[in-house]
């Protein structure tokens, strides 16, 4: 059964970065800004990105919300518009040959934004909401399900089985931290082998897991600086991707500044993750 499941994962894996070339022994990454703000930015953060895991051998997926649902402040930026960020994505797919992944919020954003998007990211806050799991599912696309800060890896199993239910086997989970306190989460890197243990790639979200939510500035503080210790253990632990969010000038960004990767520091970080993944695979 577990040579079955290890088979089933590889060739989705295969499926979805066909267009690539890669080393089938890395991890595989999801990056990108936070949001998107313009269409410089996208440009910037994937020609860089992708040269870098070109390199590496990483296989590699865009990532950015073409809108944030679930901001802290009704003060703070949510996106340029639905249509013309869902446009931007898949404008960088073509460009740089990538498979490229979003959010989405509701049951009817998932056809809309499956039209241009490989990917459909489930929120962490909604990964029990069974409609919008569904309607994920529906559209056929490859479904990047966020565990709740709410729940334990065991508990996820229920989302993979919605979403096979609606016949679609295409599935991640996204490691992201637990709520502890009030102001913080931590990683209990126990939910990575649990998780594949429900058949299908874990993640590990090294960006927001670092996150220092319900500030009282109404802004989400972080810790960027343990991003590579984050990513790290997980490397470490068997995690099968990274998800790492990146922005030139963190301290620019709208979106999730606090915690994000400036992305000078990416490329040494992937090379070390890189060192660690052939060491582990040993």
């Amino acid at each position: 059964m577990q040579k079955l499941k290890q088979l089933i994962v590889m060739e989705q894996l295969q499926q979805i970065f066909k267009d690539q070339p890669y080393h089938t022994d890395n991890f595989f990454l999801i990056a990108g800004p936070c949001v998107i703000e313009d269409e410089a930015l996208l440009m910037q953060v994937a020609e860089r990105v992708s040269a870098i895991c070109k390199r590496l051998e990483i296989p590699y997926v865009f990532k950015a919300s073409y809108r944030k649902a679930n901001r802290t402040s009704v003060h703070s930026f949510t996106g340029i518009g639905d249509v013309e960020g869902l446009e931007l994505l898949q404008k960088i797919g073509k460009t740089f040959n990538l498979p490229v992944t979003t959010d989405i919020h509701s049951a009817a954003e998932a056809a809309m934004a499956a039209a241009y998007v490989d990917v459909l990211q489930i929120p962490a806050f909604l990964c029990r909401q069974t409609d919008i799991l569904m309607a994920a599912a529906e559209t056929g696309k490859l479904v990047n399900v966020k565990k709740g800060q709410f729940l334990s890896g065991e508990g996820m199993k229920f989302a993979v089985e919605k979403i096979r239910q609606a016949g679609n086997n295409n599935i991640w989970l996204t490691e992201r931290g637990t709520t502890f306190g009030y102001q913080d989460l931590v990683v209990d890197y126990r939910n990575i082998p649990i998780m594949k243990a429900h058949g299908v790639p874990v993640v590990m979200d090294c960006t927001h897991s670092l996150q220092q939510p319900n500030q009282s500035s109404g802004v989400t503080g972080g810790n960027p600086q343990m991003i590579g210790t984050i990513a790290k253990a997980a490397i470490a632990t068997g995690a099968d991707g990274l998800f790492i969010e990146t922005h030139p000038i963190p301290s620019q960004a709208k979106s999730d500044g606090a915690n994000v990767l400036q992305l000078d520091l990416l490329e040494p970080l992937l090379e070390e993750l890189v060192a660690l993944r052939r060491a582990v695979k040993r």
